[in-house]
């Protein structure tokens, strides 16, 4: 090696180690991010905790859960005396109060959907050992508050007296997120709560995808009538109405496509620019729009009024315009093209300086010429205009006295403004109300962002941002110009799209921040203001990463193209952006703007819009990009537990006997019991070595995420599987808890440790020892749990289920009581307490049969998709209502959108979903279709609710001669018919019978 490469290298190396210990920082940062239980953002409760009060300032509790978890720990150290409460009551408030944590989702493990969550938060390594050697015995007691006291009985008997296993169970390997640790991490809580920010200070923001399919979006407005419908404008000359729930009306507010002057080309600026309502649009019912036109074979911008139909709220009057002002355009280009209504009640009116280059008009340009229009803000009165002219100069406009100066100009020196707003104010003290920023499109240099003011001249042409444009102009000592309060080089856009000052509610960690945006870089760029210096500081936008987005309905990209900003009725921001940039393409896309890093507290942002009559039809809603939290994870490593290889095998008359492996008993608690389950015709194998080539059956369970886009609602989300014929993959959505199907069979051992083996090892054993009964879940309320205080056992049901729990509830009959203490095997220290609680008895809810039938199973164990209404898979009957073959009836005959159940078997109460319209039945496809809509079709056959939403056709696959007839059915559960849902079309679909839905009534 010659001396200069060595060098080379000696000088290269400290560059490379920097880029490495980047890169590692970057993915630390991604591995884990502030997010509740309920997968959302953590928020500061309006109120202050009582309770756990170090999660007063930020955290995922308001005050409700405060005194839940503060009930759930007094209930528990009732068990104590004196001593036994000082000595561990300090870790069981500590463990409880983690459900309040910024951090409780990684705590519990729910980040990852792929993973079962955790009963207890993640410990630390110390903490737990601490935690063992003194209150080891409490851990019953924190698991019987779930609701399961004797199942995790057994259990705790097993690892109370083994500390290793006893912090495997607890411990959580992240050393830098368990508990306590997590508390005293200086980076993880240095700016937690605050928007988070990339290492070179930008940003990171998420989107939601609102509405698609426009053309060239230019424009949305709300009517501030407290419907919070919004309405969107598209460059070619239609106007759209979309509701509250993202719905679009099919008829358009306004249609002047035979008017407007465009054309297809990419950039083509002419077009209708804008809409903006009335103030008091209840009330007046007037809309103010601003359009190209072409008359005479000259181009001109129109400035036109239009008043809503009689009887219909959604649609304007088209024979109603009337033109408020016209200007010539010299040029096609330079349009301006925006208007709305200042807090004075004036209408203000951004035209653009004529177009070309330059602002070439005259000895000084358009702009800084009084006795034109163009290059202007013009203010305008169009109150009370019915019977006299269009409008009225208002009296304090500033030029109105000027000799030559038109009097409606209210500022001028303007080159080409595109999206102007106001600002709300500060929400709670009012500051800053009314003003007025816009963002000025520049020549060839720089983009600015200007704040309007009465009288204002804003440079051009004789500046262009900070700089001067035209030099003469620029040293004329009358100029006296107002600056921009920021101003960007062309090398960040060239294209400034003016946006908003966020004064929503929603995202409290945006309050006071501009939001605007580049259109030809795509760039999303910030600014604040330093209210001591008057100082405006400059932020980069930049879309979060996976990890950071990842919540539901969240989404990390966006089209290039931003033509404009939004707000909605509430204060919330939006903005749109195209692909093309052409007046004809569909390929605008409607964005809401989140933060991530912080949400309101529960309830401060509740909206309940006010009716809206719809004449028409309804356009649902569906996104098209995929969801963040669907994407398949590049950074985090399968976890090595969630393959799980079954062997079943069964007595055949081969030379070669079937292996069986028995799983040894495992350490149980004293518990009487009945009868106990028949023994199994087969048995069941769980290892981690590939079996001995034996006449078996082999099913291979793994675990991925799905990357398709349709996303249940994550209170009862499906999952999804792909069937083989010797394997399946089963794909659980990132906000879904995971079911697992099992066969109730011996389970056997298994070498793998840690808390998820633990817990499911205790399940299976469980399971394979005792009936299974179903009990009504135990809510975290902090009460007492109530149990017979005898010791009658309850009677085995005749066909258990075969359903495992994420967090396993098997109720068996306890009592907290003297005898039921004195029913452990493990000896308890002196400080336990044998005195009872005060109890009653509570009757519980009769147990029921939701063991599948043969061919329903059978899909079942190959991974066929299955959606459980509640909590786990625990299903409650209620009393059966009408039977299949029931529907709505219309004087004799069958009425569109009646429903029906058909089933082999003959049951009344489950089936394939079948709807009848046009005349004939046919069948639901599975995509989208959750328990609500299940809820939908049974209260039609007169049940009360949907138990079960069956998938893949588990429930009968119809035969080709029936029709596809309704796919992507989204319900809210009030309505009375699937046809009310959103959906598809009728008829249109991309499904196959093979994903026929079908319903459990009860």
């Amino acid at each position: 090696m010659s001396p200069q490469t060595g060098n080379m290298q000696h000088a290269f190396l400290p560059q490379l180690l920097l880029l490495v210990l980047l890169s590692l920082l970057q993915a630390w940062r991604g591995c884990c991010h502030p997010q509740c239980l309920d997968y959302k953002p953590p928020f500061q409760p309006q109120q202050p905790l009582v309770f756990c009060k170090e999660y007063s300032k930020f955290g995922c509790c308001d005050l409700e859960k405060d005194e839940e978890i503060s009930m759930r720990f007094y209930t528990i150290m009732g068990n104590f005396d004196h001593s036994g409460y000082v000595t561990c009551g300090k870790y069981i408030r500590s463990i409880l109060c983690q459900e309040c944590s910024p951090y409780a989702a990684h705590l519990y493990d729910a980040e990852d959907a792929n993973t079962p969550m955790r009963v207890l938060p993640g410990l630390c390594g110390d903490y737990c050992y601490n935690y063992w050697h003194q209150c080891r015995y409490t851990l019953s007691l924190l698991l019987e508050d779930l609701g399961s006291p004797q199942q995790f009985a057994n259990l705790t008997a097993t690892i109370e007296e083994d500390r290793r296993k006893f912090c495997d169970f607890l411990e959580l390997k992240d050393k830098q997120y368990c508990y306590p640790n997590v508390l005293t991490n200086a980076e993880l809580n240095a700016n937690l709560g605050f928007v988070r920010e990339d290492p070179k200070g930008c940003l990171e923001l998420c989107l939601q995808e609102v509405a698609n399919g426009l053309r060239n979006p230019v424009a949305m407005i709300h009517a501030d009538d407290g419907t919070h419908r919004f309405f969107v404008a598209e460059q070619l000359g239609y106007v759209w109405v979309y509701l509250a729930n993202g719905s679009r009306i099919d008829r358009p507010f306004l249609n002047l496509t035979q008017a407007v002057l465009t054309s297809p080309w990419a950039g083509d600026e002419r077009g209708f620019l804008c809409i903006a309502l009335h103030p008091r649009f209840t009330m007046v019912r007037k809309a103010y729009v601003y359009y190209s036109v072409s008359v005479k074979k000259q181009e001109r911008i129109r400035i036109s009024e239009f008043t809503l139909l009689p009887h219909d709220d959604n649609q304007l009057d088209h024979s109603s315009e009337r033109t408020i002002l016209e200007v010539v355009e010299p040029a096609s280009n330079h349009n301006g093209g925006q208007l709305l209504f200042g807090h004075d009640g004036y209408l203000y009116i951004f035209i653009g300086d004529g177009g070309r280059a330059g602002d070439p008009f005259g000895k000084f340009g358009n702009s800084q010429n009084k006795s034109t229009l163009l290059g202007k803000v013009l203010r305008v009165d169009v109150e009370n205009n019915d019977d006299g002219a269009p409008y009225s100069i208002p009296s304090d406009n500033p030029f109105v006295w000027e000799k030559e100066a038109r009097p409606e100009i209210y500022a001028y020196g303007v080159r080409n403004m595109w999206r102007c707003s106001i600002d709300r104010g500060d929400p709670v003290t009012g500051r800053d109300r009314g003003r007025m920023f816009c963002g000025d499109v520049g020549q060839n240099k720089y983009e600015e962002v200007d704040l309007i003011v009465k009288g204002g001249n804003y440079g051009w042409r004789a500046k262009e941002g900070f700089s001067c444009y035209d030099r003469k102009l620029c040293q004329n000592s009358s100029l006296d110009d107002i600056l921009p309060i920021f101003a960007y080089p062309h090398k960040l856009g060239k294209s400034v799209t003016g946006g908003y000052i966020y004064r929503g509610c929603q995202m409290p960690n945006l309050n006071g921040l501009y939001i605007f945006g580049d259109f030809m870089s795509g760039r999303l760029m910030s600014l604040r203001e330093n209210f001591t210096t008057g100082e405006w500081q400059y932020n980069e936008i930049c879309m979060g990463t996976d990890q950071t987005c990842r919540f539901p309905k969240l989404i990390n990209s966006y089209y290039k193209y931003i033509i404009s900003f939004a707000e909605d009725e509430a204060g919330e921001l939006y903005f749109l952006a195209t692909a093309a940039p052409s007046a004809t393409a569909r390929a605008g896309v409607i964005y809401k703007i989140v933060d991530p890093s912080r949400r309101a507290s529960p309830g401060k942002c509740t909206v309940k819009p006010s009716p809206v009559k719809i004449k028409g039809k309804l356009i649902h809603f569906h996104p098209k990009e995929e969801f963040v939290i669907n994407k398949k994870p590049t950074t985090t490593p399968v976890p090595t537990t969630t393959t799980r290889k079954t062997t079943t095998t069964t007595k055949t008359p081969q030379r070669r006997k079937p292996i069986i492996i028995i799983k040894p008993p495992m350490p149980t608690r004293k518990t009487i019991r009945k009868a106990t389950l028949p023994p199994p015709t087969t048995e069941t194998t769980r290892k981690t070595t590939p079996p001995p080539t034996t006449t078996t059956r082999k099913t291979t369970l793994q675990t991925t995420r799905k990357t398709t886009r349709k996303t249940p609602p994550p209170t009862t989300p499906p999952i999804k599987a792909t069937t083989k014929q010797t394997t399946s993959a089963t794909t659980i959505k990132p906000t879904t808890v995971p079911t697992t199907v099992l066969m109730a069979t011996t389970p056997a051992t298994s070498t793998l440790t840690g808390y998820r083996t633990t817990i499911m090892t205790a399940a299976f054993s469980r399971i394979a020892q005792s009936p299974i009964v179903t009990t009504p879940p135990t809510k975290r309320n902090g009460r007492p749990l109530h149990y017979p205080t005898t010791s009658q056992p309850l009677a085995p049901q005749p066909s258990p289920s075969t359903t495992s729990l994420k967090r396993p509830q098997l109720a068996l009959t306890s009592a907290r009581s003297p005898e039921r203490a004195g029913a452990f095997t493990t000896p308890r220290p002196p400080y336990w307490s044998q005195k009872p609680t005060a109890s009653g008895y509570k009757p519980q809810r009769p147990s029921i049969n939701t063991t599948l039938l043969k061919s329903q199973e059978e899909k079942l164990r190959v991974g066929e998709k299955l959606e459980i209404a509640g909590e786990g898979n625990q299903v409650y009957k209620r009393p059966r209502g009408q039977g299949r073959g029931r529907s709505r009836m219309r004087g004799g005959r069958l009425r569109a959108g009646s429903v029906r159940l058909v089933s082999a078997d003959g049951l009344s109460d489950r089936g394939r979903v079948e709807i009848f319209i046009r005349g004939e039945w046919g069948t639901v496809c599975d995509d989208l279709f959750t328990t609500k809509a299940g809820t939908v079709v049974c209260r039609q056959l007169g049940f009360t609710t949907a138990l079960v939403v069956m998938k893949r056709a588990v429930l009968g696959e119809a035969d080709e001669s029936v029709k596809i007839l309704l796919d992507d059915v989204e319900c809210e559960g009030g309505e009375w018919s699937l046809l009310e849902c959103k959906r598809s079309r009728v008829g249109k679909h991309n499904c196959s019978h093979g994903e026929d839905v079908g319903v459990i009534c009860g």
